[in-house]
């Protein structure tokens, strides 16, 4: 995708002044991944996720329930505040074996993590890629995107819980048995780690440029690492391959945009701000995102999205809708790489008709919410 966004702008087709725009805004988000990135990394390495759950497993009391409802509230917590991929890729694995270890049915704890890894990422700019770029449109603090979105985030949290609980409340009924506990190897790494993300996460929604945080955390954690573990440090921590697919979406929806896709698009996003308006553009964006992917959806409805009422529908539809093809969310692809690691088999068929179940009963909801709060123009 990097190379035919490099034709594009060799070719002429992207003009140069559209480019260096769209690297002026695109540039300080991309630098956030790759910080954040090595800071969850690292933070990993460190044993702080697999303390959590040993943590979580301990304040279930042997309770299944009580221990599915801490896996929730981890997944969405780690959305909101270190991105849906994290959720995915590091908080998955850890939760599927807690499953595994305690002899509890492991599907309901992974979809668990999947669905709100999507879904929670509505909170704050940081939770999702689309997020920031909206965020940079709208010109919104932190706090002030999270008062516009923390409604429909909301939603997005309380009815795939409620729906993973109807489907499978028979296997959260029960007890387990103590687990093991797992020790960290190197203590001044976890405390490191921990006090990191002690800092880091207000620091986030501070109103400080996201990169600048981030960055200092992710030098602090490798300095650290040096000093402690060099081992850990490596080139494939670094997210390459989602660096130069989201460069390259960046460029040639960029190219589309300079030869008309906005006035394509514009007929069938629609205007205005009525609940309708709200939800059309909404669908439109969650049925873009399941035919193609989420971060294109969004670059290519943006501009019909003028108003930070109508970026929030936007968000709602791009975030909250890809649950249905494996392809609509990066995350979505990831968390299945863990699960085939982990040799857990999900049925793409049934996850998508179970996914097409939580956003037809979500997404007009999260809009519902979204317009209520925000005036009912």
């Amino acid at each position: 995708m990097l190379l035919a966004g490099a034709g594009c702008l060799a070719a002429g087709l992207l003009p140069w002044s559209a480019f260096a725009s769209l690297a002026g805004r695109t540039a300080p988000i991309l630098a956030f991944v790759v910080a954040m990135t090595v800071v969850t990394e690292l933070v990993d390495d460190a044993g702080l996720f697999r303390v959590l759950t040993d943590r979580i497993s301990a304040l279930g009391r042997g309770s299944v329930f009580v221990l599915w409802l801490f896996v929730l509230a981890l997944s969405a917590i780690a959305t909101a505040f270190l991105s849906l991929d994290t959720t995915a890729v590091l908080v998955t694995p850890v939760v599927v074996l807690l499953a595994v270890h305690a002899k509890i049915p492991p599907l309901p704890f992974a979809l668990s993590t999947v669905w709100l890894a999507n879904t929670a990422s509505l909170f704050l700019p940081v939770s999702n890629l689309s997020n920031l770029l909206a965020q940079s449109n709208m010109s919104l603090s932190p706090l002030g995107f999270a008062r516009l979105m923390w409604a429909p985030a909301t939603v997005g949290v309380v009815v795939p819980s409620l729906l993973l609980w109807l489907a499978f409340r028979r296997d959260l009924r029960g007890r387990y048995g103590p687990q093991p506990v797992h020790a960290a190897s190197d203590r001044t790494l976890l405390r490191a780690s921990a006090g990191t993300l002690f800092v880091l996460l207000p620091a986030l929604v501070s109103g400080v440029p996201v990169a600048v945080p981030a960055a200092l955390a992710a030098g602090f954690l490798v300095a650290m690492f040096v000093v402690r573990r060099p081992s850990a440090l490596r080139w494939s921590m670094l997210p390459w391959r989602p660096l130069m697919l989201t460069a390259g979406l960046f460029m040639v929806v960029e190219t589309l945009h300079a030869h008309g896709l906005a006035q394509a698009l514009a007929p069938a996003a629609g205007a205005g701000e009525t609940f309708p308006d709200l939800l059309r553009l909404a669908a439109l964006g969650a049925g873009s995102a399941n035919i193609a992917n989420n971060l294109p959806a969004y670059l290519a409805l943006e501009p019909a999205a003028g108003s930070p009422l109508r970026l929030g529908a936007l968000l709602i539809g791009v975030n909250l809708g890809p649950l249905i093809s494996p392809w609509a969310s990066l995350a979505t692809l990831l968390w299945h790489e863990r699960l085939q690691s982990l040799n857990l088999r999900v049925r793409w068929g049934g996850f998508a008709v179970a996914g097409a179940a939580v956003v037809v009963l979500a997404l007009p909801l999260a809009v519902l919410a979204l317009w209520l709060g925000n005036g009912m123009p």
